[in-house]
């Protein structure tokens, strides 16, 4: 396939989620036909890129040296793809049902369509330069759709999150313009492009610039003390939340983690220095932070957002690692939580709109009134206590597998810490389960009596993403085959 069809990719739902407010459609109906159009036609062109990638890589701007806008698919970059491509079509399909209370359609699905082409531009990118430039349009599109009530705790929550990422995407440029600097190419090569003879006496200095840019791109991957933002997104429209807890926000800090770690400075470089154990104590730290502040927390979609600080940091544990079994980890939890978290989200936001509750001591009874969504939920809680049979147990096997083989004395400690982790979770979730199927409701309760399962366009992607936390669970093999392809640098 010629490499010109991957900034089409890209282009297509920046254009067609550009073009929602201009376009007179008489019908919400009509809109929500073309926006999903939009969506499925850019994830058939993205599966089609999958099944036969270009080999080339398509320089789009060129710029002087060898700086450019270059895009690539490389293995790492085709598995954040894969889950975008397959995500995206799913959550838009159910926000037309949850949107309807919320109003001001147009503009969210304009920012919601083009934020899938930034994604792509994040995973899709050939050189640092390029993911840079996306990552910060990732804020840019995405600041907008926490905003997107309009209330004052709405605007607060969207200023923190525009604060928090600038000043990380800061951080992140100074680890770019070292590793143009320092680096043999600026485009992404697995095991690093650091020119060693460059760097000379220079290494304390190489290592402080990649805890800062770590840290820097672990702003939207929620790492401790950079996560408060994420909590208080969750004031927005839970087709919002989702996004920026499951998808894309979240995932792309993660994915550029891995791109710094594996394809910038290179595990060769960084594992056993002072700046690998630094960063893997505030990783560690932050698993035990995200499920201790979960269980204490009464609010459901919070409590679901410190869930996601916890699990995000699952994920980081891997990347830190510095070795091909811990890349596969991390893999294996970027993707396997995406389907888990994206579950429990929508299955909160169906609760949302068709019950009023927000709270968790509200849930009381409500697994009668609403048994298909309840199931669901406790579902993607099994699968994220770590449940054997459903995916959550597979990524953190391999996390685990992958600190023992380690040696790394701090990455015992992290064991421990993700058997904390799953104690709180089962926790936190389980008593949201217990309550929605056990306690009785109160009485006169009117808010209960209207609650119901919600309609198809909610329903349909809630099991799909279940069946896909159940298969990947029972048949994870090819896909963990692939990562470890992609650990190995073969792909």
């Amino acid at each position: 396939m010629p490499s010109y069809i991957l900034p089409i990719a890209i282009i297509l739902p920046v254009i067609g989620g550009a073009l929602v407010p201009l376009l007179p459609f008489k019908k919400n109906r009509f809109m929500h036909i073309y926006v999903e159009a939009v969506v499925i036609l850019t994830s058939i062109l993205v599966f089609c890129i999958l099944w036969n990638p270009p080999t080339e890589t398509m320089n789009l701007i060129h710029f002087f040296g060898d700086l450019s806008i270059s895009f690539k698919l490389d293995g790492l970059g085709s598995v954040f793809t894969a889950m975008v491509a397959f995500l995206w079509p799913l959550a838009t399909l159910y926000s037309f049902e949850y949107m309807k209370h919320e109003g001001k359609e147009k503009s969210f699905f304009m920012f919601y369509t083009m934020t899938y082409g930034v994604t792509l531009g994040i995973s899709m990118a050939a050189n640092v330069l390029t993911m840079y430039g996306f990552y910060e349009m990732l804020t840019l599109v995405t600041f907008p759709l926490v905003m997107h009530n309009g209330s004052r705790e709405a605007i607060l929550a969207s200023r923190k999150y525009l604060y928090y990422s600038i000043g990380g995407a800061a951080f992140a440029f100074i680890g770019m313009i070292f590793v143009i600097t320092y680096g043999i190419t600026p485009d992404f090569a697995y095991g690093g492009v650091l020119d060693l003879v460059a760097i000379g006496n220079r290494e304390n200095i190489l290592l402080l610039v990649y805890v800062l840019a770590f840290m820097g791109f672990g702003v939207k991957a929620a790492i401790f003390p950079l996560s408060s933002w994420l909590p208080q997104a969750g004031v927005a429209p839970t087709p919002v939340t989702a996004l920026l807890h499951a998808v894309a926000v979240v995932k792309a800090g993660a994915f550029a983690t891995m791109r710094l770690t594996y394809y910038m400075f290179g595990p060769d470089f960084l594992k056993g220095s002072w700046a690998q154990y630094v960063i893997m104590g505030f990783v560690v730290f932050t698993i035990v932070y995200g499920c201790s502040m979960a269980v204490k927390e009464t609010h459901l979609k919070r409590r679901l957002a410190y869930s996601t600080v916890s699990n995000l940091s699952y994920i980081l544990f891997g990347v830190v690692l510095m070795s091909p079994l811990g890349l596969v980890g991390a893999l294996s939890h970027m993707v396997f939580h995406a389907f888990m978290k994206i579950l429990s989200f929508l299955c909160a936001g169906a609760v949302i709109v068709q019950s009023g509750k927000t709270f968790v001591h509200q849930l009381n009874g409500l697994g009668k009134k609403m048994p298909q969504i309840f199931t669901l939920f406790t579902l993607s809680a099994l699968a994220l206590m770590g449940v054997p049979g459903l995916c959550g147990f597979v990524s953190k096997w391999n996390l685990t597998k992958a600190a023992v083989d380690s040696g790394n004395s701090l990455a015992y400690i992290g064991i421990a810490a993700l058997l904390i982790s799953a104690l709180l979770t089962g926790i936190y979730m389980m008593t949201i389960v217990i309550r929605a199927f056990i306690h009785e409701p109160e009485e006169n309760d009117k808010e209960y009596e209207k609650a119901k399962d919600p309609g198809w366009k909610m329903m349909i992607p809630l099991y799909i993403f279940a069946v896909a936390c159940v298969l990947f669970g029972l048949y994870s093999g090819p896909v963990v085959e692939y990562f470890a392809k992609i650990a190995g640098g073969l792909i």
